[in-house]
């Protein structure tokens, strides 16, 4: 059974940093062909994805507008994935989730072939 829990989020002040982390159990990040990366949920917007490990793991995706200033991770010892997000800014508001798809995930998934959620952690940016 995937589980994926979230923790780290919380308010900051733009131009501040949090790290997001989220925990999986049921399967084991190093050594998965799953794809699993960050989305995020401002309210009245649709779910945006912001940070993806792709194609079986081996590629990285990321938001234009993330670009540059959040940057994802596996911590295969913890076997936890995280959201390092610098120079925060009040349109980084928003519920972010970590998500996960089936094994053998290759090349570029959309965002319905995610199965596996996780609850989502709050980031609120002031300005």
């Amino acid at each position: 059974q995937v589980q994926l829990v979230e923790s780290g989020g919380g308010s900051v002040q733009a131009g501040g940093s949090l790290r997001l982390s989220c925990a999986a159990s049921g399967y084991i990040l190093s050594r998965s062909s799953r794809c699993t990366g960050w989305f995020r949920q401002a309210p009245g917007k649709e779910r945006e994805r912001v940070a993806v490990f792709y194609n079986r793991g081996s590629d990285v995706y990321y938001a234009d507008s993330v670009k540059g200033r959040f940057t994802i991770s596996k911590d295969n010892a913890e076997n936890t994935l995280y959201l390092q997000m610098n120079s925060l800014n009040s349109e980084d508001t928003a519920v972010y989730y970590c998500a996960a798809t089936q094994p053998m995930c290759g090349g570029f998934p959309q965002n319905s072939n995610f199965p596996f959620w996780g609850q989502g952690t709050q980031v609120s940016v002031s300005s």
